[in-house]
């Protein structure tokens, strides 16, 4: 299982949260961001449906696999205004 972590970060005149290197839109208030960085973690981390999928890899070749409904990521959304994990 993999982890995920969405940062609380100012970004573009306001505060948004990322992943990795991916923003969120920008929110008005720290607290907009926090609230939906907790919602789209909660959100990542429920069940679905067992399905295949195809995808391509850095290097142009494609690729078929099953992912597993079940397989989903631990999250933790980190404030990095306080360096809390919340």
């Amino acid at each position: 299982m993999s982890d995920l972590n969405y940062e609380i970060v100012q970004h573009d005149g306001g505060w948004a949260y990322k992943v990795a290197d991916v923003f969120s839109e920008t929110f008005p208030s720290h607290d907009h961001a926090l609230a939906a960085a907790k919602d789209a973690a909660a959100r990542q981390s429920l069940s679905g449906e067992t399905d295949g999928i195809s995808y391509q890899d850095a290097s142009g070749r494609w690729h078929e696999e099953v992912a597993q409904g079940t397989d989903r990521p631990q999250t933790h959304v980190t404030d990095l205004a306080d360096g809390q994990v919340k």
